[in-house]
């Protein structure tokens, strides 16, 4: 049993953390939401009045939170957790931020003897729920060792990228490519649509063809073609527009200071803030595929 610490019970981390205690662990939980913590405390978890607590009592710290300003924050405000994490405490940070505040928490904890990864995740609220999350961790070698065993607590593909910021960069990477193929196969669909076909003979083919992707395979944007998909429950649950707007804004970012070319990524970053600008912004990102269907 290890003392963890874990920051962030929202979509994500109430299920992640919940799947900490299901193997063993002691968790220690915060969030400001008071519903939250009622819920982890049922599932066996130690609620905390505040942050700085819940990381005192902690050998292993795990942070999930909305933004880069709220990761920042939380380590490095005045009353942040730097001032209360025990001597040679791991932080994971699994929240999906910009790469410079990755890069100015982990050398900020470093000059305090603390070690840091960033370790954003893929798979979405149902992959959190079952412990299959795929990790993407920046740090070092040693960093990662100490992290996995607990990472695999909550998910089923562990990658280290590389140095501390890298899971970030791996985690827009990927997200930016996820959006172009959303964003493509709802207007491929669409486009057959309007020329009578059926979308679901249309997915099959698709499957079959060199058009097959991930979101054709498990979780098609078009409407009763696919069950237990967001886009067969009105676009309900799975990752929201403005999640997506978000990470593409990252990947821009990212792009800028590379100076990377990134047409499609920034097509795509376009469209879902079109998309969330229209007043959908906390529908399920396949919910792009509605920017494309003729109005009746």
């Amino acid at each position: 049993m290890t003392a963890i610490a874990f920051i962030g019970l929202g979509n994500m981390g109430g299920p992640m953390a919940t799947n900490l205690v299901k193997a063993g662990h002691q968790v220690y939980v915060f969030d400001l939401n008071a519903n939250a913590l009622a819920a982890l405390a049922e599932q066996g978890a130690k609620p905390c009045k505040s942050s700085a607590e819940c990381a005192a009592n902690a050998d292993i710290v795990i942070t999930m939170l909305p933004a880069g300003k709220h990761v920042e924050a939380c380590y490095l405000s005045e009353n942040g957790i730097i001032n209360s994490m025990k001597p040679g405490t791991l932080a994971i940070d699994s929240s999906t931020i910009d790469k410079a505040t990755a890069l100015k928490v982990a050398g900020a904890l470093q000059a305090k003897g603390l070690e840091f990864v960033d370790a954003p995740v893929s798979g979405g609220v149902a992959g959190a729920a079952a412990g299959t999350l795929s990790f993407m961790v920046g740090g070092s070698e040693a960093e990662f060792n100490r992290a996995k065993p607990f990472l695999e607590a909550m998910g089923k593909n562990i990658f280290h990228a590389g140095g501390h910021g890298a899971g970030q960069v791996a985690k827009v990477c990927n997200n930016m490519l996820l959006s172009i193929l959303m964003a493509g196969t709802a207007e491929a669909l669409q486009l057959g649509i309007n020329n009578d076909l059926d979308p679901k003979i249309l997915s099959e083919i698709m499957l079959k063809s060199s058009g097959r992707n991930w979101t054709l395979e498990l979780y098609n944007p078009c409407p009763d073609v696919m069950e237990n998909v967001p886009s067969s429950n009105e676009y309900q649950g799975g990752f929201m527009v403005d999640l997506m707007a978000k990470d593409l804004g990252l990947a821009m970012d990212c792009a800028v200071q590379s100076q990377s070319t990134t047409p499609m990524g920034a097509l795509s970053r376009n469209l879902f803030s079109l998309h969330a600008g229209q007043g959908n912004g906390k529908l399920d990102f396949s919910s792009i595929f509605k920017m494309y269907a003729k109005e009746d």
